[in-house]
């Protein structure tokens, strides 16, 4: 076992990986929870992020938090939708990019011979493989860490890890494009096109339009906010179209009313066209 003192300490953009865990964590907690992640906890507490800090004051800074909050539930609940459908329509490749501290080849049920990538650098992977080997997890389909920084040849040490793009495969990045400017978000969408066979699907959470502005402007240093860097296109349905794939757009506050945690504020104009997508590639 990893001793806890030898552990890879988080950082720079990755780190944000254990403040989502610690998110998914308190939404375990919840009786009504929309997914549950036994394994967040773990993350967290690794992460010097649990137990979770006392609810801040009802200013604007914690109302922005809580927002954040928020919208990683719902994105986490649409994403496991989308791979549970695509497992249904015969899917059994599933790669996630940035995968961070991501337990779903741990928390889900998978179909028999589903293989699951997960993408990242290699410090996020080592600090996941100590954490997972403290809890003795087991994954419930073929778990495959492909350690590569996406900014190099990531679709080369894929393929070298086994991924057969002549086969559909399900694509996830979650909470990863709002950290990658549009050239590098450009690429990295070409190269997810150039690997997917005809049935494939993929999943992205985006930045919506004016978030930065709302949430970046005076975010404190370090924290995840004043990491963001780019917001989707005004129309990410067309944008997918011209890479070959066929979406669907939906907002945060449609997902939300629809599992049951409406968002009480009222809508923003830059809140359309939708920040999570869901696409099929034809």
């Amino acid at each position: 076992m990893t001793d806890e003192r030898e552990r890879v300490r988080p950082s720079g953009v990755w780190a944000t990986a254990v403040g989502v865990a610690r998110v998914r964590a308190l939404e375990t907690e919840r009786e009504n929870a929309l997914f549950r992640d036994p394994l967040a906890q773990a993350f967290a507490t690794a992460g010097g992020l649990w137990p979770s800090s006392p609810p801040l004051p009802d200013d604007e800074a914690a109302r922005r938090r809580l927002a954040v909050s928020l919208s990683i539930v719902i994105r986490t609940k649409f994403l496991d939708d989308l791979v549970r459908r695509a497992s249904a329509s015969g899917v059994r490749q599933v790669v996630l990019l940035g995968a961070g501290m991501d337990s779903r080849a741990f928390r889900m049920d998978w179909p028999e011979g589903t293989r699951l990538f997960e993408v990242d650098t290699a410090a996020p992977l080592d600090f996941k493989a100590s954490v997972l080997v403290q809890e003795r997890a087991v994954a419930r389909c073929e778990r495959i860490p492909v350690a590569v920084d996406l900014r190099e040849d990531w679709p080369g040490a894929l393929a070298a890890a086994g991924h057969d793009p002549t086969v559909p495969t399900a694509w996830i990045a979650e909470g990863l494009l709002i950290y990658l400017p549009e050239e590098a978000v450009e690429l990295l969408l070409a190269r997810i096109s150039a690997q997917s066979a005809a049935g494939s699907r993929m999943g992205l959470a985006l930045g919506s339009r004016g978030v930065i502005e709302r949430f970046g402007a005076d975010a404190e240093p370090g924290s995840a906010a004043s990491l963001w860097v780019s917001e989707m296109p005004d129309d990410p349905v067309g944008w997918l179209a011209g890479h070959g794939w066929e979406a669907d757009s939906h907002t945060l506050r449609e997902r939300a009313a629809a599992y049951g945690r409406p968002i009480g504020t009222p809508p923003q104009p830059e809140e359309r066209p939708g920040g999570l997508i869901s696409a099929v590639r034809r």
